[in-house]
């Protein structure tokens, strides 16, 4: 049996892509309820999955990076 151990994503340094960007306008960002975020979270995670033709197999690796993508962007506020 194999080692699944989890391979370090090249999304992780990649900046919040443009859409992304467009869903955190300040009318939407102002908000910090939970639901709102995972909602982002998920948005940007479907544009990283579609950037790279949606291979299966990485789509933890495009939630882990959407997620830090999102909560600096956030923070960034």
């Amino acid at each position: 049996m194999t080692s699944h151990e989890p391979k370090q994503s090249s999304l992780a340094a990649r900046p919040v892509s443009a859409a992304a960007q467009t869903e955190l306008s300040p009318e939407r960002a102002e908000s910090s309820e939970q639901p709102h975020r995972h909602t982002l979270i998920a948005e940007a995670a479907f544009i990283l999955a579609q950037e790279r033709g949606f291979a299966p197999g990485h789509e933890l690796d495009d939630w882990l990076a959407a997620e830090r993508d999102i909560d600096r962007a956030l923070s960034a506020l």
